[in-house]
């Protein structure tokens, strides 16, 4: 998603408050961010917080 809409893990980071590292821990699968940085996350791509998490289920799931 991030990918889609041009944006570097760092400008996501500071679009809501957090750290280039902590995107890509979350890209990853390494880290399950927060309901806030999940809504913070979802406000930015204007999609319901619900894709957040389906997304990083489903990246998981094309990996195994």
């Amino acid at each position: 998603m991030r990918a889609k809409h041009r944006l570097s893990q760092g400008d996501l980071g500071k679009a809501i408050g957090s750290s280039r590292q902590t995107i890509s821990l979350i890209e990853r699968g390494d880290y399950a961010p927060s309901i806030v940085l999940s809504l913070k996350i979802a406000q930015i791509f204007n999609v319901p917080v619900e894709e957040i998490f389906t997304l990083v289920e489903g990246e998981e799931d094309d990996e195994e």
